[in-house]
């Protein structure tokens, strides 16, 4: 089973190659019954000044030996928006 920093390395690699966007941050890991959920921050659009860039969370869903099996935008947001806690 690979280390949460190899998932992570991993994961902004293949989300890079799907999406074309470079990952700016992860905000969160979960491990679940299946295997992993991560949720990734993409910049989408780099702006000037930076405080307007637009980014966007995708979670990522990965399986037991962290292949990714899923994934989806769930919000998009400028990087000096507040991000509320759920």
């Amino acid at each position: 089973m690979p280390s949460t920093l190899e998932l992570i390395r991993k994961v902004k690699n293949e989300l890079h190659e799907l999406t074309g966007f470079t990952a700016d941050s992860v905000s969160e890991v979960n491990a679940t019954e299946d295997g992993w959920e991560i949720i990734v921050n993409l910049l989408e659009l780099k702006r000037i000044p930076a405080s307007t860039d637009l980014l966007a969370a995708y979670r990522i869903t990965l399986d037991r030996d962290g292949n990714v099996v899923g994934y989806a935008r769930v919000r998009r947001y400028l990087r000096d928006q507040v991000m509320e806690e759920a």
